[in-house]
């Protein structure tokens, strides 16, 4: 009779799900900052009173994220 392994990333695989999505938060978070930075940058650059590049830019931020977390999600699922 074999003794039992001791697995010492048993606790690491516990708390994986909560660090893979707690990054992608962060790095959703980071890119509509980013990305809402450069609108600003580019509305005051032009000279456009309408944040129109800050909400574009921001929009396209989120979208291309939500993109990543749906791939993220659907890649566990397989």
């Amino acid at each position: 009779m074999e003794p039992p392994e001791h697995s010492p990333n048993k606790k690491s695989n516990q708390y994986n799900p909560y660090l893979k999505y707690g990054g992608l938060a962060v790095q959703l978070l980071a890119a509509i900052g980013f990305f809402g930075w450069l609108g600003y940058l580019l509305d005051a650059w032009l000279g456009i009173k309408f944040p129109a590049f800050m909400l574009l830019f921001g929009l396209l931020a989120f979208g291309g994220m939500m993109l990543q977390v749906y791939r993220s999600i659907n890649q566990d699922n397989n």
